[in-house]
């Protein structure tokens, strides 16, 4: 088989041929934005699961139905220990931009970017002149508006306003903020307040949010009303189905078959994982001699499709932790025979220690986005099948 026609993409975020089995939530999502066209009132959406389900190709895919009725957009990826506002400064002066000549009065846009450009300056307001930033927004910055300090307070008037702008022209703006559960404590009940007047107020402007499985959590830690101010959607593996989908109509572009076995033997590798499945599909591809892809193909190209998510998607990632944050989740690793959450108190059992002692470990790995706090007392993996590379390891 042609390497150079190899339909398959494997990659962070990385757009597939063919998104299979996210259809519920593109329909949703345009009844959120035919809603708010409409003038009726609208939740933010908040989009979680384990990493490679593909959350940030799908906001991505949301993002350009936004675009599509010619809404202004603007995308961030929050940080951990990164301040929220000079990030949303960016992508919502970018939103602005993309609907600014729409509008009919140059001065009302003007006046909104120097709120912005207010509301921007604050993020490095209590530096040295050296290491002031400056948001590149030409307007002439409006004091008393969006510029008190308090980031919560200051969300609100900001969105409020922008939205307003919105209005005018007779769109939305959609604000994409992916690794969502990175936010700052502080950032994180700003972002639960504006949405919340937003929806009050009927405003056309939305947050969409995507992040691991704790978001909701964090969300509902910070505003005990969060539950209740989102529209939540957790995104989940593949089914039978829609992986055949995703490897099948790809090939077909390309004149090429898949014998039964081989998806089969494909589903059986990747799990229904999106990302697994271009992997395993982009291996078996280039080991093919010729159409139809069998089953033979895919044992072939295994182990290739192995090796490469070992380096890229997992051992990356372990690389990353310290060894006392190696050691808790080899301990993970050993009492989730699943790969499902486990009791934090019988990890401290399996290593021998007491459940303090490890709370660093723990704290720190979830801080790295390795794991996360599947409940009150429990964690998980936030990487499908990490805790079953880690045994191999060991083995």
């Amino acid at each position: 088989m042609d390497p150079v026609r190899n339909p398959y993409a494997p990659g962070a975020g990385q757009r597939p041929p063919e998104l299979a089995g996210r259809t519920r939530q593109l329909d949703a999502f345009d009844v959120v934005l035919e809603r708010i066209a409409r003038g009726r009132p609208e939740r933010s959406v908040m989009l979680t699961g384990l990493r490679g389900v593909g959350k940030t190709v799908l906001l991505n895919h949301l993002r350009s139905a936004a675009i599509s009725r010619r809404w202004g957009t603007g995308k961030i990826e929050a940080r951990p220990d990164q301040d929220l506002r000079r990030p949303l400064s960016s992508a919502l002066h970018m939103a602005v931009r993309e609907i600014a000549g729409s509008h009919r009065d140059p001065d009302r846009v003007e006046e909104f970017l120097g709120v912005l450009k207010s509301f921007a300056l604050r993020a490095t307001a209590d530096k040295g002149m050296r290491e002031r930033w400056q948001p590149g927004i030409d307007a002439p910055a409006v004091k008393g508006r969006a510029d008190s300090g308090d980031i919560e307070i200051d969300l609100v008037e900001l969105l409020l306003d922008a939205s307003s702008l919105a209005r005018d022209v007779g769109v939305g703006i959609a604000l994409f903020i992916d690794e969502m559960q990175d936010l700052g404590a502080a950032d994180v009940s700003a972002v639960c307040g504006a949405c919340h007047e937003l929806s009050q107020d009927a405003a056309p402007l939305i947050v969409v949010g995507a992040g691991l499985p704790h978001l909701p959590a964090v969300l509902s830690a910070s505003k005990s009303y969060s539950e209740r101010l989102f529209s939540y959607h957790r995104i989940d593996r593949l089914d039978r189905v829609s992986a055949d989908r995703a490897l099948i109509a790809p090939a077909e572009r390309e004149d090429v078959k898949f014998t039964d076995e081989a998806l089969d033997a494909l589903y059986a590798a990747a799990d229904g994982y999106p990302y697994f499945v271009q992997a395993y599909g982009k291996a078996t591809w280039d080991v093919a001699a010729a159409s139809p892809i069998t089953e033979e193909d895919v044992r072939v190209a295994a182990p290739t499709a192995e090796e490469e998510l070992a380096v890229g998607f997992f051992g990356s990632r372990y690389e990353r932790a310290t060894p006392a944050e190696r050691e808790y989740m080899r301990a993970m690793a050993d009492l989730s025979g699943d790969d499902g959450p486990v009791a934090t108190s019988a990890i401290a059992s399996e290593l021998g220690r007491k459940p303090a002692s490890l709370s660093p470990a723990r704290d720190g790995l979830i801080k790295k986005g390795l794991i996360y706090s599947a409940e009150r007392g429990s964690i998980g993996f936030t990487v499908p099948h990490f805790g079953k590379y880690l045994r191999a390891q060991n083995d």
